[in-house]
């Protein structure tokens, strides 16, 4: 049953930027359908924050084809969803997908492949039930296929129609200069360049961020809590229904060492003493740098997606505040 968004979806709410040099805009916090959107998970909890999302100005849902469980689930849902519930708005969407990780059996269903590629897109957009996506990425950077072969798949999927834009995810940083370079020889220069990026996960500031800088290329963020460590659900050890507490998934009790938990306490204290929760301070800390377009969140719940949505609404970060997170996170 069609309902209609909130009138006021666009006053006050999340503010956008310029994605690099484009003519795109993105709202600060995107959502992310990695986890709860599968066919495993709640699809009336699923419905309600993507509602609650578009309400709230978020215009950016970010999936991938393995995306679920079962993979392709959650684009299926998300199809759904968009024509059951809030069907006429699609022009008001950015919607991405992307193709580069294993999502069927044999040789053509992994890497980064023109056969990949787009057998991978036209199977997404079936699902989501859309004639084009917004933005297209190549998941990840695949060393069996020549770059060129990747990137000119990449260009004929938007001369196609298929996608608006193109991006690239999780490259190693020389691929992704000369990745922008073979997207701009094209005429289909690269939009937005996605990977990991949170207070525990810095890696794209060793020359990712710089190269998006110097190519006009926007920069999104994917785990920014760092799969939740980064809020206040592990200070006091590791609830039964966490993602650490399951046997399989991305984070693993492992991770949750000690040393990383002794981090996470010291920062929630600068976080209290902003008067806001961990979470949202971990968000704007990724915000706080200038390539940054948006974060992605993954939630689980509406109070969960409030949460992240109201840290746009705290004052940035001074340098000193900056300064003391760095002497935090540099401690062995």
């Amino acid at each position: 049953m069609e309902t209609q968004p909130s009138p006021t979806r666009y006053e006050n709410k999340v503010p956008y930027v310029q994605c690099g040099k484009s003519g795109l805009v993105l709202p600060r916090i995107s959502l992310g359908l990695w986890h709860n959107f599968g066919d495993v998970d709640d699809f009336s909890e699923a419905t309600k924050m993507i509602q609650f999302a578009f309400d709230n100005g978020i215009t950016h849902f970010d999936l991938a084809n393995n995306y679920g469980p079962p993979e392709g689930s959650a684009e299926e849902n998300f199809g759904k969803i968009l024509h059951h519930y809030l069907p006429g708005y699609r022009d008001e969407m950015i919607i991405s997908t992307k193709a580069g990780h294993r999502m069927w059996p044999g040789p053509y269903g992994d890497g980064g492949s023109r056969k990949y590629l787009i057998a991978s897109l036209n199977q997404s957009l079936k699902r989501m039930k859309l004639d084009y996506v917004d933005i297209f990425y190549s998941h990840r950077y695949d060393p069996n296929t020549p770059l060129e072969e990747t990137m000119n798949a990449l260009s004929d999927i938007v001369k196609q129609g298929k996608a608006l834009y193109v991006g690239i995810s999780k490259y190693p940083v020389d691929k992704t200069i000369e990745a922008y370079s073979l997207l701009k020889a094209n005429g289909t220069p690269c939009l937005i360049h996605q990977d990991r990026y949170s207070m525990l996960s810095r890696d794209i500031e060793e020359g990712i961020l710089q190269a998006a800088d110097d190519h006009g290329v926007g920069f999104i963020g994917f785990s920014p809590l760092y799969q939740g460590v980064l809020s206040d659900k592990y200070l006091h050890g590791i609830p039964e229904n966490s993602r650490a507490a399951k046997s399989t998934g991305f984070l693993q009790r492992s991770q949750i060492s000690p040393e990383i938990l002794d981090k996470v306490t010291a920062l929630n204290s600068i976080a209290i003493q902003r008067g806001q929760t961990l979470a949202q301070m971990a968000l704007i800390w990724c915000l706080r740098h200038p390539t940054v377009t948006s974060v992605i969140v993954g939630t689980s719940s509406l109070k969960q997606l409030q949460d992240n949505i109201d840290a746009l609404h705290y004052p940035r970060l001074s340098e000193e505040e900056i300064a003391q997170i760095d002497t935090i996170l540099q401690q062995k």
